[in-house]
């Protein structure tokens, strides 16, 4: 039932209530619009202040931002609004600490989801995400949220993704010089090219005898965005490829849960390996969570091993990554990707003699056996391929290769725990010592040589074993060949010799590899950023220069991309902006003269625009550059304690540890190496909230069913008059369980809502929504309003005279407690701190002035709204967001005297007032002084004396 209807309020017509709380709200929210409250000056440009607002641009400034939301149909529910409330709390907080705060919100809006709409419906996407967006903002500006409209934006502003589309065109035009460790222009490769600083790779020809294709083949080996035809996850029910990171561990899109195939296809690519070392170097830098940066290394994969090359035939070479090259004379066959370059000229006409039966799938011919089992391995996951439970399935290419340290003919398998996105695609396979080859080789009836101690009950007779022994800590044996010999040595040494003999032999090195695979950057759909290249008549993909961006996208009539059969190599995606011929076909000056070209017709993946974002908060209207250097130096430099620069404080969902912050950190490197900016992380600081859950109920079918429906009584839940069950999940609208914003800022207000989430329990915590329990903070703001204001008259109520000590105390010491809690996002506990001195306030007869005004003072982060009413009631004609926070006063935080009690083994004794600042050999000298202790000692000795100041001694007598 709605507040607004409780009789009470005719007899306190001034009373604190839902109704009056949306007045105030909708009157201050429209105030601080009007006023401009919390505009963020540039120290130059357009935003720049002028008059007194001048002198904020010289403040320390703070940027503190969210992460971008997606315009959903849906609208928001209350779980959606926790972290956005958290900054906005926090940068409240920051700005009545006198910094120049920038805080904004804008939009994520390419994707999938309004796409799909379209193809339903038929409506342009722009027009249901616009739509979307408009609901959105009115949603969460009834949230009270102090952001500068200003800089607000969306990613299908064409004014925006013209700087998607020119980052691009940098990174396009850009490769790593390993050398200088950093990117450098296209250009300069091509320079050490032609002038034979660089040769050319073994086999080609020299720069200046090669044709305009040929060099631009050869560049694309290099550059940082690049095109080529590769093995990628290919989901027809979303008519699109799929990153590594958009598929589930069963073989399914994350958005959809649609099946996941593998493809060949051309595809632009973004070279993020360049940068592995450096993104994982970089993290030790970051204010990040733990678990975060971990999850980062994990997916980064850094590994030191080595690699080496098994021939297979005259010029011919089988190249491995290992990281347990000591154990090369244990490797008794090799197994390759079934999607391997290779594996089709491993493929004889028939298999060779001695072919075990059990190798051949139970084909007569390699060439069957080998492209029916590839068929098979297409349908997988990587996950479900490398699931250490499921059974080991491959067979024989009908190919040896040559153990390069034994001499011995290995025969060469395909299988499907082998990935080509991983090392080589290729694997040495040393079943003794390695549980996946262990399984392989007793399923395919191979040899297990044992090359390592076994450590434990086992002899080195394999044959008894039930599984391979992995260990680090063992020694070689049976390791000696030609050149080398490993016998006796730890592994680390073995691994340092057998890195020197491949060396000096010239079979391989030491080398380190990484799990990271380039950035799948193709998306087959409508709803995305154009891509700013097009391609000559030969098939040289070229840039558009910055004078003909943005390039836009054009209208259609159907925004469904055409699938195709991933086992048909003679069909291919149509994607929606190919059927445009007049927009692909084109005539342009890219300057040296007009010229026919083909537009690339795929579009951007959706998190492009999401990669810069926070660099156009900061100069949002700047069309002449992607940001000012003077801004973007002044709110992300680098500075003490930043030293890679970044946002002060950034606050989203740990589900965006892998893709968004690594794609971000990629782009922002780049765009650091080239010059552009002087951050080289975009984010210092990451806070991940937890999840505000709801209770779903599902009736015996295991449907959900409307939550607000649900009746509780005899200790049961019934929908309708039938049981139903009750598990606590998701909320959300397809679990019929949401509960919106708007509902809550109805019946209690936004400062209730704000108040409510923030105070449900720790801001990185997972927690359940409770209606009924959103009662107590809208009781909170009614208790600290009567303290202020008399609700017969609507007057202020406050004396003007001193608080007594007590009451100073309650004040200063909620003062420094909030204060800390609001400096380490402890939200829940600042309530807590101000609800206990609101308490004490209730319970003195007249307030004094100063301690009213610390207490809106304190809340006005929090509930912004009746702060700023009750500081205005107060007689102040400024705004409380623009006050400075209060400052404790020491002498007031701690507390006068405390009791020590004061033990003789276990019993107390005597008590003693001491101060809580009393050091342990004060207070213990204090206490055997004491006469009670003296008498209660009769002159005994004391064999131990315990000290726990200021509140405990413990004596034990001799």
């Amino acid at each position: 039932m709605s507040q607004t209807t409780n009789p009470a309020e005719n007899a306190a017509p001034h009373r604190y209530t839902a109704a009056l709380a949306a007045e105030i709200e909708a009157r201050w929210q429209d105030f601080w619009d009007k006023d401009g409250t919390y505009e963020a000056p540039n120290p130059t440009g357009d935003l720049a202040a002028s008059g007194e607002r001048a002198e904020v641009a010289t403040r320390p400034r703070q940027f503190v931002m969210d992460m971008f939301p997606y315009p959903s149909g849906a609208g928001l529910h209350v779980g959606h609004p926790l972290g956005y409330i958290a900054t906005d709390v926090y940068a409240r907080f920051q700005r009545m600490n006198g910094y120049n705060v920038l805080h904004t919100l804008g939009f994520d809006a390419f994707g999938l989801p309004a796409e799909q709409y379209a193809v339903q419906t038929g409506t342009h996407p722009r027009i249901s995400t616009e739509a979307n967006m408009e609901n959105m903002k009115l949603q969460l500006r009834r949230l009270g949220l102090g952001h500068d409209k200003r800089r607000s934006f969306a990613t299908i502003d064409p004014e925006y993704y013209r700087w998607t589309q020119w980052i691009f065109v940098q990174i396009f035009n850009s490769w790593y010089d390993e050398r200088a460790d950093r990117a450098r222009p296209i250009s300069t490769l091509a320079a050490e090219f032609e002038s034979g600083e660089r040769a050319t790779p073994e086999g080609a020809a020299a720069w200046g005898e090669m044709n305009a294709s040929e060099r631009a083949d050869l560049l694309g080996e290099y550059r940082l965005a690049y095109a080529s035809d590769a093995p990628v996850n290919w989901c027809p029910g979303l008519g699109t490829v799929l990153a590594n990171e958009e598929v589930t561990a069963e073989g399914r899109s994350e958005r959809g849960n649609f099946p996941v195939f593998k493809a060949k296809l051309r595809q632009w690519n973004m070279r993020i390996t360049a940068y592995a070392e450096r993104l994982l170097r970089d993290l030790d830098a970051l204010d990040w969570p733990e678990a975060i940066k971990l999850q980062q290394r994990n997916w980064i994969g850094r590994s030191e091993g080595a690699r080496l090359d098994f021939p297979v035939a005259e010029g011919q070479g089988i190249t491995v990554f290992t990281t347990r090259q000591d154990t090369l004379f244990g490797a008794t066959y090799m197994v390759l990707a079934p999607e391997h370059p290779l594996v089709d000229s491993l493929v004889p006409d028939a298999w060779p003699e001695q072919t075990r039966e059990v190798w051949t799938g139970g084909h007569a011919e390699p060439a069957t056996a080998v492209a029916e089992y590839r068929q098979r391995a297409a349908t997988k996951s990587d996950v479900e391929r490398q699931a250490d439970a499921k059974q080991k399935t491959g067979v024989f290419t009908g190919s040896y290769a040559t153990n390069p340290v034994t001499g011995e003919q290995v025969p060469v398998f395909i299988a499907d725990y082998v990935l080509m996105g991983y090392g080589t695609g290729a694997i040495m396979a040393v079943p003794a010592h390695d549980n996946r080859d262990f399984a392989f080789a007793r399923a395919f009836e191979l040899p297990v040589r044992c090359v390592a101690e076994p450590g434990d009950d086992r002899s080195t007779d394999t044959s008894t074993w039930d599984e391979a022994v992995v260990s680090g800590e063992a020694k070689l044996l049976n390791s000696s060949g030609e050149g080398v010999s490993l016998d006796g040595l730890t592994v680390p040494e073995a691994k340092a010799e057998m890195n020197r003999w491949l060396t000096e032999s010239g079979i391989g090195e030491g080398t380190v590899n990484y799990r990271l695979r380039d950035w799948l950057f193709s998306r087959q759909r409508y709803w995305g950023e154009p891509f700013p290249i097009v391609y000559d008549e030969e098939g040289i993909a070229h840039s558009l220069p910055e004078s003909q961006l943005p390039l836009t996208l054009p209208e259609v009539d159907d925004y469904s991309p055409r699938t195709f059969d991933p086992d048909d190599a003679d069909t291919s995606p149509e994607t929606p902006l190919s059927r445009d011929e007049n927009w692909v076909n084109v005539t342009l000056d890219l300057g040296d003269g007009p010229k026919k070209y083909r537009r690339e017709t795929n579009t951007m993946p959706n998190w492009a625009g999401s990669c810069w974002y926070e660099m156009r908060y900061l100069d949002p209207h700047n069309d002449r550059k992607l940001v000012d250097p003077e801004i973007e130096q002044y709110w992300m430099g680098p500075r003490e304690g930043v030293p890679l620069g970044g946002v002060d404080l950034y606050v989203g969902g740990s589900e965006h540890a892998v893709l968004h912050l690594l794609y971000a950190r990629f782009w922002s490197k780049v765009l650091f190496d080239l010059g552009h900016v002087s951050a080289a992380e975009p984010f210092h600081r990451l806070y991940n909230q937890g999840m505000i859950q709801a209770y779903v109920y599902r009736d015996s079918r295991g449907f959900p069913v409307p939550a607000a429906e649900v009746e509780e009584r005899e200790g049961g839940y019934f929908h309708d008059g039938e049981p139903v069950k009750r598990e606590l999940g998701k909320m959300g609208k397809s679990l019929k369980n949401a509960v919106t914003p708007d509902e809550i800022c109805r019946d209690y207000g936004a400062d209730t809502l704000r108040l409510y989430e923030m105070a449900m329990g720790p801001l990185d915590v997972s927690r359940p929504w409770d209606t009924r329990a959103v009662i107590g903070q809208y009781r909170l703001l009614q208790r600290v309003w009567r303290n202020v204001v008399d609700e017969a008259s609507g007057e202020v109520s406050v004396t003007e005279g001193p608080p007594n000590e007590d009451t100073l105390r309650a004040l200063h010491k909620a003062i420094d407690g909030v204060g800390q809690d609001l400096t380490n996002l402890r939200f829940n506990t600042a309530i807590a701190k101000i609800t206990e001195l609101n308490n004490h306030v209730t319970k003195v007869r007249e307030v004094p002035r100063e301690v009213a005004e610390g207490l809106v003072l304190l809340l006005a982060p929090l509930a912004p709204h009746i702060a700023e009413e009750l500081w205005r009631k107060l007689g102040h004609g400024d705004s409380v967001t623009l006050r400075d926070f209060p400052v404790a006063d020491p002498a007031y935080v701690v507390d006068e005297a405390v009791t020590c009690v004061v033990q003789i083994k276990g019993k107390v004794k005597a008590r003693l007032e001491v101060s809580p600042a009393i050091e342990e050999h004060e207070l213990e000298a204090l206490a055997l002084a004491s006469p009670q202790i003296v008498e209660a000692l009769g002159g005994g000795g004391i064999r131990k004396v315990i000290v726990k100041a200021p509140k405990l001694v413990n004596i034990v007598p001799a």
